[in-house]
This record gives structure tokens, C-alpha cells and sequence, in this order.
């Protein structure tokens, strides 16, 4: 059967390779954003200052829909960013059944009341008794996180057949431990013709289950497979960031029994059913981290509202090494740096740690810094894939395996650059207001999946964003 794409109740900023309201074509006209802009281009010697507002998570978002296939009903979950990747997670519930509706929330959001348009939404999921349990991979190719419906839809249909998901090019991230902790559980799972096929006839049992990796995705699954399933299950090595606890506070409210959510193990008594709940996304502490690094490198002052300060402890630490000044308060802090970052090295983990998906903003820091920088990465391992890139603009990046030494330079140099992920997107941005003359950022549709509206917030701060096409390729046919 051939599916249409259809997604009018989300407006959304555009770009081409994003999905687009009303379908896979050209923008209309009244989308917030220019129709058929893939490019962004900005001028150096920018300074990054003022307030910016930073809504949900997207890697909660994404997980707390997947989360409302538990429970029929009516489940709705506030402050969902507005990004790509949301419309394309409604889409895949969509086509299992569920009603998506996206609704304006309250108006928190500060450019609400500037007259912009409103950076978050609540989604509203309306599950049926029965959904579908097919995801298919016209859409799992395009969002990774989208295979995190094979967990709520095993535990409540004892089937599932869910594509073997793409997402970002950044590295290896295979499904080993999510299939060893389902198999654990009572599970049969196979493969065949690009899909995981689970299922469970007599349901799933409680298992005590070891993590070789604290996985994230892995976590998640295993957490929403286990609270329908007969009996006890105890998960050590658990991920614990704040959007694990965030999942787990969600789940609770709908009648789940979870305890250890922020901790290395968690313990989850299976329930016969759950209810659907309002939940409000955690704010985005990676958007957050976004900006305090970026204004770290432009020797700027931002206040970043919106997400606990204490999710970027490590990072806010190493941006205090470097010779800013932060200051935090409730739901909102401050980055202040008066002059030219202190080189300082970095090396991502699992959180606590210092987050991977800030890598390509301590790289940045790091090429505009006075000395040199030992940046390891250890969860993905095409996170440097970007680094070549980052050297168009003048970085002095030197890589081998996980590990970059990279030297500071006091100015980068403008030039056309590609952006290859989400934060390799965003980063390659906000190196280019470093650099001397201008800078052409292509590929941002990569941006969008993350960054609620970007060239806004970045208008917002200061600086001078002007929105472009890709050139056309050339006809290369022999």
C-alpha cells in the first residue's frame, strides 16, 4: 500500500529533505520559513547576545509519543518542540492507528509575545484499543528514534514489525542490547527483509537484565516493554539522563511502577494496564548547551532559559575553565566570556558526562581557542566525520581514532561548509560567526530535525542570518 504524507496540523520550519505541511512537496506560502532554503549564511565577527527560550527535548519528545502507545485513550504531551523530526514521529503513530493532533500551547514561549510564532506544541495522541504494529520504513530510514514503538507495542499486541531504523550518519548503533533484553523478557525476535520482527504470543516476563553500554535507546525500550510485563524486571547499567527520568516520570503517571529513574539501575513492577496522561517535555539541554557554547566562542552574553541548569554541569564546568562566566538561577543561566576562550580538553560519556551531541561545539570552542584541545569521543564513532569540514573554515584539527587534538586559532576564515547531522549542523553554524568574511552553511534541513526555528534564535541574538538556495547539481550523465 502506498502511504501519502500528511501532516497539516504541524507548521513547521521547511527546508527541502524535511517533511513538509500538507505533504512531501514544495512549502506553502504561509509556512514560517523561505520555501526551498537549504543553505544559511552568516558573517563573522559576530558577537551572540541576549535571552534565548529553549523548549522540549526532542530526544524526550520522541520517546514520550512512543510512550502514549501503552495506554488507549487520549494522551497529550506540551511543550513538543517544533522540529522535522516530531511531524515525522506523528506520522509513524498516525499510520499505527493513532489520531495526532497538534495544538498551540500556552504562550511561554518569548517570541509569542514579539508576534513570532510559537516554538513548542502539545501533541495530542488519541490511541486506539487496537493500533497497527508496522512501522514502516519509508519514515524509520529517516528518524532512529522511531524503532523505540517496538518496546510499547510488544509489550501491549505481542507483535511488532518495525523497519531497521537510519537516522543520523554518525556511527554504528546497533540494536544488540534492545533485542537481548526483549529476548530476556520471553521474546522471539528475527529479521528479514530490512525489518525486526517480535513477537510474544503469551506475553512478556519480568527479567533482571545487564546493559553491556548505559544505551540510551536501549534503556528506553526495555523500560516501556517492561511495565506491562508479568512480574518484576531490574535493569542495571541503565542510561540516566534527565530524558530517561523524564520518560519514567510519564510512565508513573500513567500507573507504571518504576523506581531508580536517574540511577544506574532501575527497578519496574509490571502492571496489568496503564491510562493516558498530560505530560510537559523536559526542557532541551542540548539546544541549551548549543548556546552556551556558542556564546563561549563569540565572546558573547547569553541567558538561556528554560531547562535546568544542573543537566550541564560538566559542560558548564568546562566553559568556566575556559575563562567564562556562569551563572545559573531556577530554569535559566548565563554565559559570559569577555575574552578569548583557555583551551580546554573534553572527553564525551554517558551522562553525567560531558553529552557527544555537544561534541561539535567543544570542537568549535576549541578551534577558536588560546591553545591546544585532546577532544575524545567514546560513544559514536563517526562523531568526526564533520572535522573535515570545520577545517574548511581554518580549524587546525588533527584526528586519530576517538581522539582529536585541535589548536586554536584566534580567527577562522568564511567558507562553503556541509552540515552532516543535527549538532554537526548547528555547530558548523555558529563557527562561521568566528570566522573573518562569510560563511555558507548547506544541507540545514539536518539542522531543523533539532533546532526549533535556528536562524530566528540566532536573529534574535544578534547576529545576521541570510536564508539561500543550494545550487542545483550539475548534470553528470555520460
Amino acid at each position: 500500500m502506498t502511504h501519502s504524507l500528511r501532516i497539516p496540523d504541524l507548521p513547521i520550519p521547511v527546508r527541502p529533505g524535511a517533511l513538509r505541511p500538507g505533504g512531501v512537496g514544495p512549502g506553502h506560502a504561509g509556512d514560517p520559513a523561505v520555501n526551498d532554503v537549504d543553505v544559511i549564511r552568516v558573517r563573522g565577527d559576530a558577537r551572540l547576545a541576549g535571552t534565548v527560550h529553549v523548549v522540549g527535548a526532542k530526544n524526550s519528545a520522541l520517546k514520550l509519543m512512543a510512550a502514549a502507545l501503552l495506554a488507549p485513550g487520549r494522551s497529550v504531551i506540551t511543550n513538543v518542540p517544533r522540529i522535522t523530526d516530531i511531524a515525522i514521529m506523528g506520522e509513524v503513530l498516525r499510520r499505527l492507528g493513532c489520531g495526532i493532533r497538534f495544538d498551540a500551547d500556552d504562550p511561554v514561549d518569548p517570541m509569542v509575545a514579539h508576534g513570532g510564532v510559537a516554538r513548542s506544541r502539545s501533541v495530542v495522541i488519541d490511541v486506539p484499543e487496537q493500533p497497527g504494529t508496522e512501522a514502516d520504513y519509508d519514515l524509520v530510514r529517516r528518524l532512529r528514534a522511531s524503532i523505540c514503538v517496538l518496546g510499547p507495542l510488544l509489550a501491549r499486541l505481542g507483535y511488532v514489525r518495525v523497519a531497521h531504523p537510519g537516522g543520523d550518519a554518525i556511527g554504528s548503533r546497533g540494536l544488540d542490547m534492545h533485542i537481548s533484553g526483549l529476548t530476556r523478557m520471553g521474546a522471539e525476535i528475527s529479521g528479514e527483509h530490512g525489518f525486526v520482527i517480535a513477537s510474544a504470543p503469551h506475553g512478556l516476563h519480568g527479567a533482571e537484565i545487564m546493559l553491556d553500554f548505559p544505551s540510551v535507546g536501549a534503556t528506553e525500550n526495555l523500560v516501556m516493554a517492561a511495565v506491562l510485563a508479568r512480574g518484576a524486571s531490574v535493569i542495571d547499567n541503565a542510561a540516566r539522563e534527565p530524558e530517561i527520568v523524564d520518560i519514567c516520570t510519564m510512565l508513573n503517571q500513567m500507573g507504571a511502577r518504576i523506581s531508580g529513574a536517574g540511577t544506574s539501575t532501575l527497578h519496574i513492577a509490571g502492571v496489568p494496564g496503564l491510562r493516558p496522561v498530560r505530560h510537559a517535555t523536559v526542557g532541551d539541554r542540548i539546544v541549551a548547551g548549543t548556546w552556551a557554547f556558542g556564546a563561549a566562542m563569540t565572546r558573547g552574553d547569553v541567558t538561556v532559559t528554560g531547562v535546568e541548569p544542573g543537566f550541564l554541569e560538566v559542560a558548564l564546568d568546562k566553559l568556566v575553565s575556559a575563562g567564562g562566566l556562569v551563572e545559573t538561577r531556577g530554569d535559566a543561566f548565563r554565559v559570559r566570556m569577555d575574552d578569548r576562550p583557555k583551551a580546554v580538553d573534553v572527553v564525551t560519556l554517558p551522562y553525567p558526562g560531558f553529552a557527544t551531541d555537544l561534541l561539535p561545539m567543544a570542537i568549535g570552542l576549541a578551534a577558536v581557542s588560546d591553545g591546544a584541545s585532546l577532544i575524545t569521543e567514546n560513544i559514536f564513532d563517526g562523531r568526526f566525520m564533520f572535522a573535515n569540514e570545520m577545517m574548511r573554515l581554518g580549524a587546525d584539527i588533527k584526528t586519530d581514532g576517538h581522539h582529536a587534538v585541535v589548536r586554536g586559532r584566534e580567527r577562522l576564515s568564511g567558507a562553503p561548509v556541509r552540515a552532516t547531522d543535527i549538532r554537526a549542523g548547528a555547530g558548523l553554524i555558529i563557527a562561521g560567526l568566528c570566522a573573518e568574511g562569510v560563511t555558507e552553511v548547506s544541507h540545514v534541513h539536518h539542522v531543523d530535525r533539532g533546532y526549533p526555528d535556528f536562524a530566528a534564535d540566532l536573529r534574535a541574538l544578534g547576529v545576521e542570518v541570510e536564508p539561500g538556495t543550494a545550487p542545483e547539481e550539475p548534470d553528470l550523465t555520460i
